[in-house]
Order: C-alpha cells, then structure tokens, then sequence
C-alpha cells in the first residue's frame, strides 16, 4: 500500500514542478513587444527661464504655453524577465520665449522640431504577480488587480537628436546655429499595467540631457549647462508572440489566455 501512495505522491511532485516552471516561462512566449506613445513635450534652455530666487525647485519654468506634444513608437525585446532592449523613434516639437520670467527684456523666441532615436535598456524593479499565470487575473477584482498587473521600471541609454530651430527676428538677428545633431543620453522611470497577457497600458516620464547648448538656436555668456528636454508619455503596447524558432509569430497560442 505504500508503493502506490509514494509513486502517486512522486507524480504530483513532479506535476507541479512542471506546471510551476511553464508558468515560469510564459513571459519568453512573449519576447517582442511594439509600443507607441503620445503625450506632452518640456524644454530647459537658454531661452526664457525665471531667476533662482523666484524658482522654487523650476517649477515655474513649466508653461502650458511653453508645452508642446511628442509622439513615439518602440520595438522592445526582452533579454530577461526583468530586462527590456527597445529602440525607439520619438519625433517633438519644443518651445522656447522670454515671455514670462527673470528675460522678458531680451524678447527672444524659438520652436524646435526634432527627430530623435534612441537604444535603451528598461530594468523592471518592481515585476507584475499575474504574467506568468495561465489563469491570469480570474478571481481577481479591484485594487488587489491594480497592484499585481503592474510593473515599475527605470530605464537609460543613449541615442541623437536632430533639430531645426525657427526664431523670431530678435533670434534670426543673432548668430545662431539654425540646425544640427547632438548625442542624448535618455534617464526616466516608468509603470505598466498588465491589462491582458497580450496588453499594457502604461506612463513613463524622460528626460534628455544634450550635449548641445545650442538646441533653441542660443547660448549666452551666463549659460553654465547644456540643454534639457522632457518627455511625458502615455503607452500602449503589444506583446507579439514568439515561435519555437524565437521570432515573433501571428499563430494563437493557448498559453496565457484568460
């Protein structure tokens, strides 16, 4: 009678062991993911700007005047579960005046249209409960949802901009580079939420710090930093499946449903 009750118990062991190491492994069937953005633009230039005794932390160089858009899309590959590579291409437009601050007397005023592609790495610190489930979120209502589908993430990597300034007439009067490319080096943080294993919604806020002071088409004599720019950015993407032979492929899989 022990026999049987031992091999019956080895069975299930080794049962679960397997089902636990599938379920493991359901985030390698997903391993290509696309991602577009949208949402607004910030840019820290020479022109504009408020004194720093007027400035508490630069939350007045903020300006919903000053705000403009950017668009991007991605395509990411996860190396490990908690590792994404993405390249991304992000086009914006970015504004610049001395309307409001510690320069309105200069009266300078600059748009800047730019193309920028990046390679960046995203490591995920905080990692969602439900991917790796067959049965996903079943059973699951509410905020305890809420916290298990996300994912919190901090991300940097390198990549260029390239720009073209136009200027009022007290800009195109000054000597001014009009156009060019400089190298970016993206930093930021991010959250997803897992709405399905095919789906997440997502934020993520960026900053670019330049290796160019000349990104408004200005530099001045006080000028002490090079130029910044931010991106905010509402995210979709789309986690393609991957094929025996580790391409993404359009076949269903059962795997993950729910």
């Amino acid at each position: 009678m022990k026999r049987p009750v031992l091999i019956l118990f080895l069975s299930c062991s080794i049962l679960c062991l397997r089902v636990a190491d599938a379920g493991a492994q359901l985030w390698k069937m997903r391993r290509f993911e696309v991602s577009a953005g949208v949402g607004p633009s910030f840019f820290f230039g020479d022109i504009g700007g408020f004194s720093r005794g007027d400035n508490i932390l630069g939350f007045k160089d903020l300006s919903f005047l000053q705000t403009r858009y950017n668009l991007n899309v991605s395509m990411k590959y996860r190396v490990l579960e908690d590792l994404n590579v993405r390249f991304s291409m992000s086009m914006a437009n970015l504004k610049a005046n001395d309307s409001r601050g510690s320069n309105e007397g200069r009266k300078i005023e600059s748009s800047i249209s730019l193309l920028e592609p990046a390679l960046i790495g995203e490591f995920y610190f905080i990692k969602n409960k439900n991917e790796n489930s067959y049965l996903f979120s079943r059973g699951q209502a509410g905020f305890r949802r809420f916290v298990n589908s996300l994912d919190v993430y901090a991300f940097t990597g390198f990549g260029g901009a390239s720009y073209s300034v136009k200027g009022n007439e007290k800009l195109e009067s000054l000597a001014t580079e009009k156009s060019g490319f400089t190298t970016v080096i993206p930093i930021g943080a991010g959250a997803n939420f897992i709405f399905s294993p095919d789906v997440d919604f997502g934020v993520e806020l960026g900053g670019r710090f330049t290796f160019s002071d000349y990104l408004d088409g200005y530099t001045s004599q006080y000028s002490s930093a090079n130029d910044v720019y931010y991106f905010l950015n509402f995210t979709f993407t789309y986690k393609m499946r991957t094929g025996s032979n580790g391409w993404p492929t359009l076949k269903k899989s059962r795997a993950g449903r729910f």
